[in-house]
């Protein structure tokens, strides 16, 4: 974690699936690189910026694929919207890419504060919703996850 870290985890992050906690975790750790970059200047945030964003992309990927095989595992009914979330933010990403590829300035600091306010966002709201819904159905008996 850098000395002065753009965003910390804190537990009122975790929606109670470990292995979705670590992912949430990496996330915000890409978040601080890239943050850190943006701190040293434009010239070193635009020399670190498309390999965070690659990084970043590759692991955003891999975390929306792990979250949504459990969201199919469990029948969760609002999985179609929880995808358009993950797609929107996959869409805004390239966006930043492309306007950063254009020559746009400050691109790196206005994407890792979106990048920041997405996630925290869609942990607080989207991914806690869907964490309940999977708690109450073993709560119910109806699931056994081991989570």
């Amino acid at each position: 974690m850098p000395e002065e870290a753009f965003v910390e985890w804190d537990d009122r992050y975790a929606i109670g699936i470990p292995v979705v906690d670590e992912q949430h975790k990496e996330l915000l750790r890409l978040t601080n690189e890239l943050y850190e970059a943006c701190r040293k200047g434009d010239e070193a945030a635009r020399a670190r910026f498309k390999e965070a964003v690659h990084s970043t992309v590759d692991y955003v990927k891999f975390h929306f694929t792990a979250e949504e095989k459990i969201l199919e595992g469990v029948k969760y009914p609002k999985i179609a919207q929880h995808k358009k979330d993950h797609e929107g933010f996959v869409r805004q990403v390239f966006e930043e890419v492309r306007a950063f590829e254009a020559g746009k300035t400050f691109v790196p600091n206005a994407f890792v504060r979106y990048l920041r306010d997405w996630i925290l966002t869609h942990i607080a709201m989207t991914d806690r919703e869907y964490a309940e819904y999977i708690f109450k159905l073993k709560k119910e008996g109806a699931l056994n996850l081991g989570v």
